[in-house]
């Protein structure tokens, strides 16, 4: 066992017994270096990372190159998910310098951490015009031996590079009409008409993309938006990059057909994609998308919930194969053999058409992934609903793909906020109870007796990192939507501690956000990313939550927080508008208002049911009924009931509509 075996991450234990000797990230590695006058190796991934699983297994657990690694490097393995900020900065520096990135990362560092030589999967053996590892091996520590002056320089000229890339776009003007134009031609031109999505392969579902389509669509009446979001949410859910069986969907797609998925199921892309769904079947009524959404948000709770009721981060891409060999969706592929040995010729034959299941495969070695066909036939349902529970039964017999359990914050955040609302939207309580089991761990564990967040957990444990700008925003953001589907005001007072803290550790004097707080460990750059990729980014995650706090609450000081956050969006939306679909939706709810709807009446009432299904970009929903109501929730305070009934209180722009009793009229104000 090296240093690994004390820690809590899964990643990290997965190599606690390499003959590499690993560190942590932390000091003691760096100044161990020192000692030895060595440079470190760092190596950065995930555990569902597939790349990260196979070079731990050509070289990590190699003898020979361990030795080899141990005697001229200090070797340093960090989770990115529990490290986001490591991960960003030398992932900057990755790309800055090759052009491209991903993991595993590997960069070899100064004692001083200052980055000097890039990669990222490296073989066995030259392979493809790629130096196997052993030659990048040897290569370093020749540099550092013998040409230690030309290290050393090219090491400062990189943390000066990165010095100098600072963002200040904030309380540069919030974006508007013009920026949104901008950004929604960007969209059309970059969208795939034949298969939905953008761009090429791989393809990744674009969820907060989509839900700016949606807020669009919902401010301005535009059907290409509407149209662009509903086609791209059908292509995904009938493609192989949902799960047919279990719900729930992988990382991305392989192809531009959504056909071949990288297996790995993530609990952000589920949660952000449940919502979405969710939100799409207020839109349109679709019972496709209401399906999904029930769907996925099942298999959250089913797969990925934790003994302490919290969500587990991810479930592997790798399992074991029939003949124990672990590679990637074996889990989840079939052939049409495979399935009649379940379900006999007759059903079998009836499931492959059914499912896409060909002699010839759409994966390897003759495998299938399940997908639905496009062509719009009669099915019988009920058959389809048998076949599926038998499938799904026999799949329950193969071997699982291994779980990282670690309870990550902001990703813990989403999950509240897609299962309270489909709970609300769908009449499952059932959820919304799993959504607030999850914010109970996360102010139990993750806030617990020093007031700040922690970014992960595992099994009730709270890690030892501290949380970055993701995590107050997107918890902010799961605690509002929680707040507005219970009517329970300590959680909108719980998102305010947790604004505040992006207010005064976060946010710099021009308004621009960092992703790491001000008392937080310095590394060779503070790190600030806004733009959107797998999640919304701490910036634009910090924006909307800030949006919606002043709305609940009239602060003036959140809401100008907001505003100055949003100048990224005006920056960068008319540029890259896939990149910030987040900060794009965020930008909706600004020029909608957004409204806050007030209900005077009980929790789960017609009213209250009403302005949550309320289409209105980014609209705020407080309820409560009784004198202690306005204590719960400012946006309470003196709305009485009319004539003894429930009434809703509708206001934007410090303009409010005359309360109204009728739910068909309250749905008119809110796009109902």
């Amino acid at each position: 066992m090296n240093r690994l075996a004390g820690v809590t991450s899964p990643y990290l234990l997965q190599h606690a017994d390499n003959p590499v000797d690993w560190w942590p990230w932390g000091p003691e590695a760096f100044e161990e270096a020192k000692r030895r006058d060595v440079p470190v190796l760092l190596s950065v991934g995930y555990s569902a990372c597939h790349w990260c699983h196979v070079m731990a297994h050509e070289s990590f657990e190699d003898e020979t190159v361990a030795a080899y690694l141990n005697e001229r490097f200090v070797a340093v393995k960090v989770d990115r998910e529990e490290r986001p900020d490591v991960d960003a900065v030398y992932m900057e520096a990755v790309q800055a310098a090759t052009g491209h990135g991903g993991w595993p990362m590997t960069v070899f560092l100064t004692p001083d951490a200052e980055p000097f030589y890039f990669g990222t999967y490296f073989p066995p053996e030259p392979r493809h015009g790629s130096p196997s590892f052993q030659q990048v091996l040897e290569g370093v520590s020749a540099a550092w031996t013998d040409r230690r002056e030309e290290v050393a320089e090219v090491a400062g000229r990189i943390v000066a590079d990165l010095a100098g890339r600072s963002l200040a776009h904030g309380g540069e003007g919030v974006p508007g009409e013009a920026e949104i134009a901008q950004a929604l031609l960007g969209l059309t031109r970059e969208y795939d008409e034949q298969h939905g999505g953008f761009g090429g392969a791989p393809k990744f579902p674009p969820s907060m993309a989509v839900e700016f389509l949606l807020r669009h669509y919902a401010r301005t009446g535009s059907e290409g938006a509407l149209q662009m979001a509903a086609d791209t949410c059908s292509a995904m859910a009938r493609g192989g990059i949902y799960d047919q069986l279990g719900g729930g969907f992988a990382r991305y797609s392989v192809d531009r057909e959504w056909v071949v998925p990288h297996f790995e199921k993530m609990l952000y892309d589920n949660a952000l994609l449940c919502r979405v769904y969710a939100h799409l079947w207020r839109t349109t009524g679709s019972a496709e998308a209401r399906r999904i959404a029930l769907e996925t948000a099942d298999f959250m709770v089913r797969e990925l919930r934790t003994a302490e009721g919290g969500f587990a981060s991810a479930l592997d891409a790798d399992s074991e194969d029939a003949d124990g060999k672990h590679v990637e969706g074996a889990f989840y592929v079939w052939t049409p053999e495979q399935l009649r040995a379940v379900l006999g010729e007759e059903d079998g034959a009836f499931a492959a058409a059914h499912f896409g299941v060909t002699e010839e495969g759409t994966f390897e070695e003759g495998a299938s992934v399940l997908q639905l066909s496009g062509e719009a036939r009669p099915v019988d349902a009920g058959r389809v609903a048998d076949v599926r529970a038998r499938l799904l039964a026999a799949r329950e017999e193969r071997p699982r793909p291994g779980r990282d359990d670690k309870v990550v914050a902001a990703w813990n955040g989403l999950a509240i906020a897609a299962l309270a609302e489909t709970g609300a939207y769908f009449d499952r309580p059932d959820l919304v109870e799993r959504a607030t089991e999850a914010a109970d761990l996360l102010v139990r564990v993750h806030l617990g007796e020093v007031a700040r967040l922690t970014r992960t957990s595992r099994d009730g444990r709270a890690g030892t990192n501290a949380g970055v700008l993701e995590d107050y925003g997107d918890v902010a953001e799961g605690f509002l939507a929680l707040a507005a589907v219970t009517g329970e005001g300590a959680w909108l007072e719980f998102a305010g501690f947790l604004l505040d803290i992006v207010l005064e550790q976060f946010t710099g004097e021009g308004g621009q956000l960092y992703d790491t707080a001000h008392d937080a460990e310095k590394l060779i750059r503070r790190p600030q990313d806004p733009t959107d990729s797998a999640t919304p980014a701490g910036w634009t995650a910090a924006a909307g939550a800030l949006l919606s706090y002043a709305a609940y609450t009239g602060s003036e000081a959140h809401r100008t927080a907001a505003e100055g956050a949003l100048g990224v969006v005006k920056a960068l939306a008319p540029r890259a508008p896939r990149f910030i679909g987040w900060g794009l939706a965020v930008a909706e709810a600004l020029l909608d208002g957004p409204r806050e709807v007030a209900v005077a009446g009980p929790v789960g009432g017609e009213l209250h049911r009403t302005a949550l299904l309320g289409r209105a970009p980014g609209a705020v929903v407080a309820v409560g009924e009784g004198p202690g109501a306005g204590a719960e929730f400012p946006l309470l305070v003196d709305r009485p009931l009319v004539g003894g009934e429930p009434t809703a209180y509708v206001c934007r722009h410090f303009v409010c509509d005359a309360p109204t009793t009728d739910a068909g009229e309250l749905a008119g104000k809110l796009g109902g």
